[in-house]
């Protein structure tokens, strides 16, 4: 019975969708690409490593996103389906070095 119901459930589990995957580098306060190009409609998975000693804050407020990644680690952010356009982000303890866009097309 218990075979039974697991069969019965693994159809149910929903299929894991792959996203586009991109990533952003975090060095000496700067965002490398500092342009990023995405596909628009589909929602794609950042990566943000921070190559820094020091901890840096990605922010956007039109993707809507707000991430602190400490020095040395990394993390992953999902953003979109973007319609075809230019979304700025920051860092937001670094404002004036730190800076960059996402563009999708």
């Amino acid at each position: 019975m218990v075979v039974a119901l697991v069969v019965t459930l693994v159809p149910a589990l929903p299929a894991q969708a792959a996203h586009p995957e991109f990533q952003l580098e975090i060095r000496d306060h700067l965002f490398y690409p500092s342009v990023l190009k995405v596909p628009a409609n589909t929602k794609v998975r950042l990566i943000v490593i921070n190559r820094d000693t020091t901890p840096e804050e990605f922010e956007s407020y039109e993707l809507n996103r707000e991430k602190v990644i400490m020095g040395g680690q990394k993390a992953v952010i999902f953003i979109g389906p973007l319609a075809p356009g230019e979304y700025p982000f920051f860092g937001e303890f670094n404002p004036k070095t730190a800076q960059g866009k996402v563009i999708a097309e």
